[in-house]
């Protein structure tokens, strides 16, 4: 798409490039940013020029540059990562439950989805479900931390202040070893995700279950152990952001996502000692 509000186009060398003029918003791989009008846009300022590393892992982790496309993750995922780091089998079902070719994936970057904080953004719902946080840079040189989870306010909406870039998304150690599952649903073959649950079961015996898609933000459900089918069944019914819009109605979101994070509770408590995508 022709994008005529914008007159002006710059790549970001430094931090201090980072400084936008009035009109100016930052991009990566710019997939949404080019796919409709933007008419309060007026400049583009290109994060990839910062030449930050895609991926990093250490022994605190994994750190995922912003400017990661979601196609170098799954490649570094299927050939190059640990292979006890059994958790990143959710990068491919998260990326399959977007509403985007593999074409988009060599350019849509995980940062970008995790900033367009959509409802059905599914590297939102990885990095949630692995108690990811982001790194952000603040616009007087400082930064801070918070839980990718907790960045995400309402659908398309963060709580990201004017200024401030998201630098990095950092997956704990600790939540790289875990049993993990994604189960979701939407109304059309092809359509986007209507309801998204995850779950990661850590070595310990704990578990996390997440709902995305269906609520305006990711609803983060933990628990001691797996939980029985009635405890879980009553801590997803309680979400209280299920949403109606075309793709479906608030009441069928809370009856699919029940479903959907049974059928994840089951697999578990089936294979207690399987590690793995459930």
């Amino acid at each position: 798409m022709d994008i005529t509000s914008v007159t002006s186009y710059r790549v970001a060398r430094s931090r201090a490039d980072l400084a936008l003029r009035p009109g100016e918003v930052v991009m990566a791989g710019g997939t949404w940013l080019m796919s409709e009008p933007q008419p309060h846009t007026t400049g583009f300022v290109d994060l990839t020029g910062l030449g930050w590393a895609d991926l990093e892992a250490t022994d605190e982790g994994l750190r995922i540059g912003a400017t990661c496309t979601i196609a170098r993750l799954l490649a570094w995922v299927e050939h190059e990562a640990p292979l006890d780091w059994t958790s990143l089998a959710l990068a491919r079902p998260a990326a399959d439950a977007l509403l985007a070719s593999f074409k988009i994936w060599n350019t849509a970057t995980v940062g970008g989805n995790v900033c367009q904080a959509f409802a059905a953004g599914a590297m939102i719902a990885m990095l949630s479900t692995l108690d990811a946080t982001a790194l952000i840079w603040t616009p007087d040189g400082g930064e801070r931390r918070i839980a990718v989870a907790d960045l995400v306010v309402d659908n398309a909406a963060t709580s990201l202040a004017p200024g401030e870039v998201v630098r990095a998304l950092d997956i704990p150690a600790r939540a790289l070893t875990a049993r993990v599952g994604l189960q979701k649903i939407a109304l059309a073959e092809l359509g986007r995700s209507g309801a998204v649950v995850t779950a990661r079961v850590d070595p310990d015996g704990t578990s996390v279950f997440v709902v995305t898609a269906a609520v305006r933000r990711p609803r983060v459900l933990r628990f001691a152990r797996v939980p029985g089918a009635g405890e879980l069944r009553d801590a997803v019914a309680g979400a209280t952001d299920f949403y109606t819009d075309p793709l479906g109605s608030a009441d069928w979101r809370r009856g699919v996502s029940i479903v959907l994070a049974e059928r994840l509770r089951a697999g578990f408590a089936r294979h207690p000692l399987q590690r793995g995508a459930a």
